[in-house]
């Protein structure tokens, strides 16, 4: 397979951060980040940042119960002054957008795509990503760093004799990563100002073993040719495996 390196122009476009076409921003990851939920991270991707907390429960909602099977799921919001201007609280409104609640349920996907139902028994674990700074990628953000709360809350479950195993729950990692094409160059990682822009824009959520879950892409401006989505994915899965890395790396942590 070609490297991603060759498929791109040999001369690289100068991103306003400096930063190679093929290079995620600056990630951090901070467990433990508040002292109550079963799992609490502060992810960091460049100026975007997302608190995830996992609060695991024993049983299931009314329609699941009696499966001897377990539930994710997942709750996306906003701080109103994460972004540029200040937005209102969808409580105030009195109605949750329809953005949020694709967010929400893309989150909620992706997490479950990991999990052994059966393995974790009939417990909830709840998952919510609140965006204290946006700046592109916040849903994909709140997959990756949702998923080491949720590794959190699972281990504290096993911890206190909730679940036989952390592992046998988990049957594999997940994270997500934004690409697109701006000005006709396809990029990694898109802040703000570049995602505003792209001629395509697509998220894609990787498990550990490198299959996809989700691929949400769409063309902004003109269509995209198979090679362009070819080398999106390949960009995709590059970034994946990077964030993956830093999870694993957070997670060694004691």
């Amino acid at each position: 397979m070609a490297q991603i390196k060759d498929m791109l122009e040999s001369v690289k476009p100068i991103r306003f951060d400096g930063r190679d076409v093929d290079e995620l921003r600056p990630v951090k990851i901070t467990r433990n980040f508040t002292n109550v939920p079963e799992g609490s991270v502060l992810i960091e991707c460049g100026n975007t940042r997302v608190m995830c907390t996992a609060t695991f429960t024993i049983g299931v909602p009314r329609w699941r119960r009696d499966t001897g099977l377990g539930w994710v799921t997942a709750e996306y919001s906003m701080l109103p002054r994460a972004t540029a201007e200040r937005t209102d609280r969808e409580s105030v409104k009195g109605k949750i957008g329809g953005r949020t609640h694709e967010i929400s349920r893309l989150i909620g996907r992706c997490l479950r795509g990991v999990i052994d139902m059966k393995a974790m028994g009939e417990c909830l674990i709840q998952i919510d990503c609140d965006v204290l700074q946006a700046d592109g990628g916040t849903r994909t953000a709140s997959i990756t760093g949702a998923y080491v709360a949720l590794v959190d809350a699972l281990n504290w479950a096993e911890k206190h004799k909730h679940i036989r195993s952390a592992k046998n729950v988990l049957k594999d990692s997940v994270s997500a990563v934004s690409v697109g094409v701006i000005n006709g160059t396809p990029m990694l990682d898109l802040p703000y100002v570049e995602d505003s822009q792209a001629m395509t824009d697509m998220n894609v959520a990787m498990t550990g073993s490198g299959n996809f879950i989700e691929i949400q892409g769409t063309a902004e401006h003109r269509p995209f040719n198979r090679d362009e989505l070819n080398v999106l994915l390949d960009l995709a899965a590059k970034g994946n495996r990077e964030l993956q890395s830093a999870q694993r790396a957070a997670l060694s942590q004691n």
